[in-house]
């Protein structure tokens, strides 16, 4: 028997994900917000990962052109009930989801991987396995 929790999530979720995602973009592109951190700032919604209930959300951020996520990610969930209040009115749902907001880490860790194959001791692995003739027998 699977795990709640680690199930793939379902047609309706990753739909509603979607959905939750552009409008949240429209909704940060109007620049409503009046609240000073958020103020001229500019953010990319990533990802939205909805409960199987559809009553939770969570919301993966990334400031637009660099900066620091986490600080984003803790004044959008100031915002949170704005949010909500507005997402009610672009989604169409039976009840609006209470959205949370994540840095996205996604970039960070592609990042790491880069830096570790670029890497020399990587370079040298891989130049000893041409070395030793094995791999497409070309």
């Amino acid at each position: 028997m699977t795990r709640k929790h680690t199930r793939a999530p379902s047609q309706r979720q990753l739909r509603v994900g979607e959905a939750l995602r552009h409008a949240l973009a429209e909704i940060l592109a109007r620049g409503e917000l009046r609240d000073p951190a958020l103020a001229d700032v500019q953010a990319t919604v990533t990802e939205v990962r909805v409960s199987p209930d559809l009553k939770a959300a969570t919301a993966f951020v990334v400031p637009f052109g660099g900066g620091d996520a986490a600080a984003l990610a803790k004044a959008l969930n100031n915002a949170a009930g704005f949010f909500r209040m507005r997402l009610a009115a672009a989604v169409e749902l039976r009840v609006a989801p209470v959205v949370r907001f994540e840095p996205d880490r996604t970039f960070d860790q592609v990042m790491r991987i880069e830096r570790i194959l670029k890497s020399p001791a990587v370079a040298r692995d891989l130049g000893e396995d041409k070395g030793k003739g094995g791999g497409d027998g070309a």
